[in-house]
Parts: C-alpha cells; sequence; structure tokens
C-alpha cells in the first residue's frame, strides 16, 4: 500500500527539484498527446524547446522574441507572487492587463497627433493606474465586505473583455480605419511608441521594466521589513496579526501592486508588440502568469527564468503549429499540464511516500 507522510518541514531539495521534474513530466505527458494526435512526438518537443533557439532557418527571429513574449509574463507574475505569498490571491490579472492597456492607449491616442515627449511616460503612468483601479475593487470588496478575491477578480476579467470589445468599435475605433474594428497603430505614432531600444534585439521599454520588477521584489523579499510582513502573512497569519501586520493594507497593497504590474504589462505591450487595441487584443498573459509565478516558487529570480521558460513555449507552439500543424489547443493543454503536474509534484515537498501500512502505536 502506498501512502503519504507529512515531513516535519518542507523538503527544501523538493521545493528546488519540483519546478525541474514537473517540466520533464510534462515533456513525456505531452509527447503522448502529440503521438496520438499522429505528429512525432520527439519532433514536436524539439521544435517547442529546441528550434526556437537554435534553428538556422527561424531562430534568427525567435530568439528577440523570447524577450518580446517573456516581459509581460515576467511582469504580470511578479506582482502576483506578492500576493500569493501572503495568501492574497489575484487571478484577474488577465482583466488589470486589458484596463491598463485600455487607460494607457486611450490617453496617447487622445494626444494625436502631437509629438510632444511627455506623451509616452504619461500613457505609463496611466497603464499602472488603470490596473491599479482595476485591483482596487476586489480589494475593497474583500476588506469591507469580505468577498472572495478570487471570484470577483476573475469575473471582472470578463468585464474587462466586454469594455475592450465596446472601445474597439467605439471610442477609441481608427476613424480612419474603414469602419474596422480597433485603434490606430501606436507603433505609427513616434511619441507614444514602444519600440525596440535595439534592433533584433526585442529589448523594449516592458523588458526593462520587468528586470527592473525582479530587481525590486527580491530587495522587497529578502532585505525590507515589508517583505517579512508578506511572508509571515501567509505562512502564519495568526503570528502576522500579533506581530503587528494590518490584514487590511496588506491586501490593499498587494492587490495595488499586482494590479499596476499587470496594468504596465498591458501598456508596454498596446504600445510595442501588438501595436493597438483591438477585439482580441488579450492573448492570456494573465492566466499564463500564474503557472509561471508558481513554477518560479513564487521566488522573482524563479519567476524570471520560468517566464523564459514559458515564453519559450509560446514561441515553440508557434513553431509546431506552423511545421508540424498542431493545433492550437494541444498547445495550450500542453503548457496547462506544466501547472498541474508543477501542484501534484509539490506534494513531495511537504509529504514522503511511504510503503506498506502503517504501525499502530501498541
Amino acid at each position: 500500500m502506498i501512502r503519504l507522510e507529512k515531513r516535519p518541514s518542507p523538503s527544501r531539495f523538493w521545493q528546488g527539484a519540483t519546478p525541474v521534474l514537473a517540466v520533464v513530466l510534462t515533456m513525456i505527458a505531452g509527447g503522448l498527446m502529440f503521438a496520438a494526435l499522429g505528429k512525432n512526438p520527439f519532433d514536436a518537443i524539439r521544435t517547442i524547446f529546441w528550434d526556437p533557439l537554435f534553428h538556422p532557418q527561424f531562430a534568427s527571429y525567435s530568439r528577440p522574441q523570447l524577450l518580446v513574449k517573456a516581459a509581460p509574463l515576467i511582469l504580470i507574475a511578479i506582482g502576483l507572487s506578492l500576493g500569493f505569498r501572503a495568501g492574497i490571491w489575484n487571478i484577474g490579472a488577465e482583466g488589470q492587463y486589458i484596463m491598463g492597456a485600455l487607460l494607457g492607449a486611450g490617453v496617447g491616442l487622445a494626444f494625436y497627433p502631437a509629438d510632444l515627449w511627455f506623451i509616452f511616460p504619461l500613457m505609463v503612468v496611466a497603464g499602472a493606474f488603470g490596473g491599479w483601479v482595476w485591483a482596487m475593487i476586489p480589494a475593497i470588496l474583500r476588506t469591507r465586505f469580505n468577498t472572495n478575491e478570487i471570484l470577483v477578480s476573475l469575473l471582472m476579467v470578463y468585464i474587462a473583455e466586454n469594455i475592450l470589445s465596446s472601445m474597439s468599435l467605439g471610442l477609441l475605433r481608427n476613424p480612419e480605419g474603414g469602419g474596422f474594428p480597433g485603434s490606430r497603430n501606436l507603433s505609427q505614432y513616434p511619441a507614444a511608441s514602444n519600440p525596440e531600444m535595439i534592433a533584433g534585439t526585442g529589448m523594449h521599454w516592458g523588458v526593462i521594466a520587468a528586470l527592473m520588477a525582479v530587481i525590486a521584489a527580491y530587495v522587497l523579499l529578502q532585505r525590507h521589513i515589508l517583505g517579512f510582513h508578506i511572508k509571515l502573512a501567509g505562512q502564519a497569519p495568526r503570528a502576522a496579526r500579533y506581530a503587528g501586520v494590518n490584514p487590511t493594507g496588506l491586501v490593499l497593497l498587494c492587490m495595488g501592486i499586482s494590479g499596476a504590474l499587470a496594468g504596465l504589462a498591458g501598456l508596454f505591450e498596446v504600445a510595442g508588440p501588438a501595436g493597438r487595441i483591438s477585439i482580441d487584443f488579450n492573448v492570456g498573459y494573465g492566466f499564463t502568469a500564474i503557472i509561471v509565478a508558481f513554477l518560479g516558487r513564487l521566488n522573482p529570480i524563479g519567476i524570471l527564468l520560468a517566464g523564459l521558460l514559458m515564453a519559450l513555449t509560446y514561441i515553440g507552439g508557434e513553431l509546431a503549429q506552423f511545421m508540424l500543424g498542431l493545433p492550437a489547443a494541444a498547445i495550450q493543454a500542453f503548457q496547462g499540464m506544466l501547472l498541474f503536474f508543477l501542484l501534484a509534484v509539490d506534494l513531495l515537498s511537504n509529504y514522503r511516500i511511504r510503503l506498506g501500512y502503517k504501525k499502530e502505536a501498541i
């Protein structure tokens, strides 16, 4: 008989090993899924993880895209990780990402076609503010009425998606676009664009912001009393209250930071790679960032590496669809397996697997 025996304290070895094990198990299970779809599993795994970096034909395009795809994932995941550490579950980062993009793009388009130096900085502030405001709604409802922030933040994603559709068809629609939905292309408006800083590298202001967020979060968690309060609130809520941690203030702070960072990710995306507001602007970065946060063990450095890995699956998935004809749903299922296996094998951090029956004390 197989049974689980609780460890006296979490295993540091398994805490570090479970993300690697989860990736290996995802490759195995994903390979079986690809084989069931009639594709060569080894070709599929190679295309997803190897070809974006080393394929002689596609690598020159894919390598810069790694930073482009990773930046919003890392930026959002850093914000989410602070709340998750404190036991505050913001699942609606996708909605905050959308609202940051809408407000930031709206500010930029309000000045069109002026060429003023302060337009893009003002868009950055507006993007962060849009995400912050959207996150404050579930935060205030939790602190004032004890609602569940998971449900409220998640449901607000659908409200944000409907606002996005409305803006694409109405207020922000390009008057010179022939009636098609979507805003003007911000990449063609220099004062409001977020172009590559070094051509061919994928480096733009969103990448810089993501790196700064990683450094700031690491310093906060390791060197600041606020980081101690965040970790204490998640590990021992009662002890946190005795230590003088204000739970209401912590909810507002963590939700606000995660919302602002998600809004910034949306702004940098709409002003850069995406270029414009459209009905299908959001591509699920806010939800994928949850996987990134947990794959990185809620550690800023881990999140940086996990964001790059998840970005690789995005780019490799697109290549696999193009080169092997894999359906998009299969790639999404493959990415979802990563979170599934991570949560499953994370059990080993807190429990040992034992064989046989437990001996009863006489």
